[in-house]
């Protein structure tokens, strides 16, 4: 009996020394593919930025199992406030070194353009991810922890968004006549054919025309630094917050609490208690939106410092200085938003795979203009998304929780549908759950508002149809069995 005992703890002793030596292993590929970066050029800091901080926000995906997709669906589906709770003491801690770094005037973060797009396209993303299972960190993350299904759903999120900015035909004339009138007025290059092209038409003739502005711009509060940030930062994030705590706690938390404290009625000392518990119901959500938030805030200051050191706007600049050319846009600039960001750089993952099959993916705004198609090996914030995977992969690891976990043909197929539909609103919206949500809210910006309002109301409707075609899934496989 002892003998086996020995036995069965050995080889657990073992199955975790070899999981562990495997994190350890990711994480020497990451710090020798650093080195030699540096060597050959010591400006690929810059890059190696993106790589590091994606690291960290994978270590950090995985330890608190954060995922937006998550907090949406176990809201409608189980009623469970857990994730969200997470998801907004991230925003809350994001929005308040944000503020730091907007004082220092390292910032690098620009409004969003705010007008009916945001909403329509994050219903999209919305009821796209739910099916998915994940959102598009919470994807990449999976990925890393041997999810292939997720994987499915990065690839098909990265071709989803590169077949839709360069797609033409017969939906052109969808567009609307003011679209095409506004977009050939701007005088584009003639290597770009804004005349042709929804989403160009849509991008020059539509998106060009609003204006992004933050909070405080918007209300025209004045210059001074101290109102600034009062508005951009409480104003427009914590206060919205806290209300969303409150509604989740008066919704969804309050109920049990009130149950578990056995009294009939609750003081305004028992209700804080209360709100304290549900906000520490699961540690590990918690202490990973209190880390991403402040990484991501970290993140925001660190590039615009390499900027000023730099003395660039944009990493195509840098690597124009560094001789490599290929793959800029004819601004000679790439992806670069200076902060936390996902799915642009998996389309541009797609595109560029696509240009070399012979697909012109140049002659577009989304690429030929502004963002790039630069070599996956060139491409920073391309770097942080395989950060986030690696990251996610040496937690995983050594947590034992890594697993090769394969795609069934019904999972397959769902995890390209709703892939496709987060690529086409993450495009739409320009931006996922953090570029459009996340990163906007925290900096001031209220269009993130309108996208988590858009993400969840689709995700709602996405639950009711997933489960309704789960219960008619049920049913006819139990009647197959009488």
């Amino acid at each position: 009996m002892n003998a086996n005992v020995e036995a069965l703890s050995g080889v657990g002793w073992m199955d975790q020394f070899r999981h562990r030596l495997y994190s350890a292993a990711i994480l020497l590929a990451v710090t020798l593919g650093s080195v030699w970066a540096l060597a050959i050029d010591v400006r690929f800091i810059y890059l190696l930025v993106y790589v590091w901080f994606g690291v960290i926000y994978g270590v950090l995906l995985q330890y608190g199992r954060f995922c937006m997709a998550a907090a949406v669906r176990d809201l409608f589906a189980v009623k469970v406030p857990r994730m969200a709770v997470g998801m907004m003491i991230a925003v809350g801690l994001y929005a308040l070194v944000a503020a730091v770094v907007t004082l220092t005037g390292f910032s690098t973060f620009h409004p969003q353009p705010l007008g009916w797009h945001v909403l329509i396209g994050g219903a999209i993303f919305g009821f796209g991810f739910v099916f998915t299972g994940g959102c598009a960190s919470g994807s990449l993350y999976k990925t890393g922890e041997g999810n292939l299904n997720s994987a499915l759903v990065v690839f098909s999120i990265a071709f989803s968004q590169a077949l839709v900015v360069s797609a033409s035909g017969w939906f052109d004339g969808l567009a609307p006549a003011a679209w095409a009138q506004s977009a050939a007025a701007k005088g584009m290059p003639e290597s770009l054919s804004v005349t042709r092209g929804w989403f160009d038409l849509f991008t020059a003739g539509y998106i060009w025309d609003l204006k992004g502005q933050t909070l405080a711009e918007l209300l025209a509060v004045g210059d001074s630094p101290v109102t600034t940030i009062f508005v951009n930062t409480f104003v427009n994030a914590i206060l919205p917050v806290l209300g969303i705590l409150v509604a989740l706690y008066a919704f969804y938390y309050r109920k049990g609490f009130l149950r578990k404290s056995g009294k009939a009625h609750l003081g305004w000392s028992d209700e804080l208690a209360g709100m304290w518990a549900m906000c520490t119901s699961s540690k590990n959500t918690a202490l990973a939106g209190v880390g991403l938030g402040i990484f991501a805030g970290l993140h925001m200051w660190v590039t615009g410092a390499l900027r000023e050191h730099y003395e660039i706007f944009n990493f195509g600049e840098l690597l124009a200085a560094m001789g490599y050319t290929d793959g800029l846009s004819i601004q000679n600039t790439v992806f670069d938003p200076g902060y936390w960001y996902i799915t642009t750089q998996e389309a541009q993952w797609g595109g560029w795979v696509l240009e070399k099959l012979g697909v012109n993916m140049m002659d577009n705004v989304f690429f030929g203009l502004d963002n790039g198609l630069p070599n996956p090996l060139l491409n920073a914030p391309g770097f942080m998304s395989i950060g986030i995977i690696l990251g996610a992969a040496m937690l995983a690891l050594a947590r034992r929780e890594f697993k090769w976990k394969f795609p069934t043909w019904e999972s397959a197929f769902f995890a390209i549908a709703g892939g496709i539909l987060m690529g086409i609103g993450a495009r739409i919206a320009m931006g996922c759950n953090i570029g459009a949500f996340f990163a906007t809210v925290t900096n001031g910006d209220p269009s993130g508002w309108i996208f988590l309002a858009g993400m969840v109301g689709g995700g709602y409707v996405s639950v009711r149809v997933f489960t309704k075609w789960m219960d008619w899934k049920v049913a006819r496989e139990g009647g197959g069995l009488l």
